[in-house]
């Protein structure tokens, strides 16, 4: 998910590089799009390890980097992130406190993650060094919009779906979707259940990232 929210269920693997049809049904790819995840679901104790910050209310966003962890990269730059704060109007950015880039690890593995938001604080996850992600079922069609309107090319290799990304095309996803896809989370205090908070997050990226980039 990014990790704010899409559905997945039962212990997933991801994998990314060459491999053979027999080495790649071993390993069982993610049965779901890598999902994003909101403090509503289940995934802040999944995710129980991560870094947690208190709200302190200071007067700007703390954006710190960890290791993104052998064969991972982190799409964007701290930079990045920075500047892209700075375009977005102060009311959305007043309640945010942090922004991480998390390392992976094992256990995150198992329920891969594009980003996550967890109070004030929003966490992004690195990507596959390769910058292609494997999948054993195929992407459901909003997956195919969301990619192409990023620049993310699926394709079938066999039993297995690749989405695959350039380094251009990987930063734009993760800054004007799934960076602003949080922090609309962030900033819902109406919403309480799932559906709703991902439909505000949604709009929330294409109004404030995805329209905004464009114009």
């Amino acid at each position: 998910m990014r990790c704010v929210q899409h559905k997945s269920r039962g212990n997933v693997r991801r994998y990314a590089g060459k491999q053979n049809r027999k080495q790649a049904l071993k390993q069982r790819a993610p049965i779901a799009h890598r999902q994003r995840v909101g403090e509503t679901r289940t995934a802040p104790s999944f995710y129980a390890i991560e870094d947690w910050y208190e709200a302190t209310g200071r007067d700007h966003v703390l954006v710190r980097a960890q290791q993104p962890g052998d064969g991972y990269i982190h799409a964007v730059t701290l930079d990045d992130v920075r500047e892209r704060l700075a375009e977005l109007h102060p009311r959305w950015t007043e309640k945010l406190e942090v922004v991480q880039f998390s390392r992976m690890t094992r256990k995150r593995r198992l329920f891969p993650c594009y980003g996550m938001q967890w109070g004030s604080n929003v966490y992004l996850y690195p990507i596959e060094e390769s910058l292609r992600e494997a999948y054993v079922r195929p992407p459901r069609p909003q997956q195919i919009i969301e990619a192409k309107m990023y620049g993310g090319v699926w394709s079938q290799e066999g039993p297995l779906w690749i989405l695959s990304w350039t380094p251009k095309t990987i930063r734009d996803f993760y800054l004007n979707n799934v960076l602003i896809h949080e922090i609309g989370h962030v900033n819902d205090s109406r919403n309480t259940n799932f559906e709703a908070r991902e439909r505000y997050a949604n709009w929330f990226a294409i109004e404030h990232g995805y329209r905004h980039s464009r114009s």
